[in-house]
C-alpha cells in the first residue's frame, strides 16, 4: 500500500484507539511488525489542545514517520483548523474521526455519529482537505445502523474531496463492537473508490486476515482489539501473507518480558500515579489470555504504586508458570 509517497510493505495497521494507542504502544506494535500506527484521536476544539492528555497524545518523539494524528470533533471549520495546526506542528498524515461510537463523543455529533448527515460530512471533508498542507485519510464504519448504511456513498465523497485513503470498521455505529464484524459493504467500498481502504473489525487470527483480505478485496488490514491482547498477531499475519514459515506464539519467558516492558514503558511515560492506572488496562488484556489466578489479578488491579505492580506481575507469571 502507498499513500502519498509513504509505502507500508505489509499493509498492516494499528487501529487508532483512545487511552491506547499511546506512543509507548504504538512503538511494541511496530516492532511486532504494524507497519502503519495511528496516534490516539484528539480533540479539534482548540480549548482543549493544550491540556496535559492532548501533550500526551501528540507525543511522536522518536517515532518514524508518517506521524500520523487523528482529529476529532463536530465543526468543519474547527476539524480544518486542527489539521493545520497538527500539521504545522508535524503530523505527517491527517486522520479523521468518523468511527468512534462512544457515547460521550457522539453526544457531541463527532465520531460516527456524523455519519447520519452526510452533506455535513461533505462540508467537513472539503474544509479538512482544503486547510491541510498534508495527506488527509479518513476512518468510519458502515452506517449509523442497519438500515442506514451508507459507507459507499461517503466514500465517493471522500474520494472526490481528495481523501488519500479510507479505514472502514465492518460495524455501524449503534453496534458499537457488539455482534460480528461484516464485510460485504467494506469490498462495496472497496470496488467504489480508487483509493487505498483498511479493512477493520475481528481481525484476531492468521485466518481471519486471510478471510477478510479475501472477501474485501482491501488494500490493507487494520487491527485494534486483538492487538491489544496479542500485539505479536501483525508478525503472524505478515509472515502468512507473505509464505514464510509460521510465527509461533511467544512462550511464557517472552511474553512475560513483553509485558513487564510495556507496564515499565507506560509507568515512565505517563509518570507513575496515571501510569499505574493506564497499566491496569494492559494487565486485564493479559490476564484474558491466561489462568486467572483471582486473588493475584484483584491484587493487580488495586496495586497503588509502580514498583507493587511490577512485583505482582512477576508473581503473575511464576504462578502461570508453575500452574502449567
Amino acid at each position: 500500500m502507498e499513500i502519498a509517497g509513504y509505502r507500508f510493505p505489509n499493509a498492516l495497521a494499528l487501529a487508532p484507539m483512545a487511552g491506547v494507542t499511546d506512543r509507548v504502544f504504538r512503538r511494541v506494535c511496530r516492532g511486532f511488525g504494524a507497519s502503519v500506527t495511528v496516534g490516539e484521536m484528539v480533540s479539534a476544539r482548540s480549548e482543549l489542545r493544550d491540556t496535559r492528555k492532548s501533550r500526551l497524545r501528540l507525543d511522536f518523539s522518536g517515532e518514524p514517520a508518517p506521524r500520523i494524528i487523528q482529529i476529532a470533533g463536530g465543526d468543519a471549520a474547527d476539524l480544518a483548523a486542527a489539521a493545520r495546526v497538527n500539521a504545522d506542528a508535524g503530523a505527517d498524515i491527517i486522520d479523521i474521526n468518523m468511527g468512534c461510537p462512544a457515547k460521550k463523543v457522539c453526544r457531541k455529533a463527532a465520531g460516527s455519529a456524523l455519519m447520519a448527515d452526510i452533506d455535513h460530512v461533505g462540508r467537513i471533508l472539503d474544509a479538512v482537505v482544503a486547510a491541510s498542507p498534508v495527506p488527509v485519510t479518513l476512518k468510519m464504519r458502515t452506517g449509523v445502523s442497519a438500515d442506514r448504511i451508507n459507507a459507499v456513498a461517503i466514500a465517493k465523497m471522500a474520494e472526490r474531496a481528495g481523501i488519500a485513503a479510507l479505514a472502514v470498521h465492518g460495524r455501524t455505529r449503534d453496534q458499537h463492537y457488539r455482534g460480528v464484524a461484516e464485510y460485504d459493504t467494506i469490498a462495496a467500498v472497496v470496488a467504489a473508490v480508487s483509493i487505498p481502504v483498511w479493512a477493520n473489525g475481528d481481525v484476531d487470527s492468521v485466518a481471519r486476515a486471510r478471510e477478510v483480505r479475501a472477501a474485501t478485496g482491501a488494500a490493507g488490514l487494520m487491527i485494534g482489539r486483538a492487538a491489544c491482547r496479542r500485539p505479536w498477531l501483525f508478525r503472524q499475519i505478515a509472515a502468512a501473507a507473505e509464505g514464510r514459515p509460521p510465527v509461533a506464539e511467544p512462550g511464557l519467558a517472552d511474553e512475560a518480558e513483553i509485558v513487564l516492558g510495556l507496564v515499565e514503558q507506560v509507568h515512565d511515560f505517563y509518570g507513575e500515579e496515571q501510569g499505574v492506572r493506564v497499566a491496569r488496562k494492559h494487565i486485564g488484556w493479559l490476564c484474558e489470555r491466561r489462568a486467572p489466578h483471582p486473588a493475584l489479578y484483584m491484587d493487580l488491579m488495586t496495586a497503588a504504586t509502580a514498583a507493587r505492580q511490577i512485583r505482582l506481575l512477576d508473581r503473575y507469571f511464576d504462578a502461570v508458570n508453575l500452574a502449567a
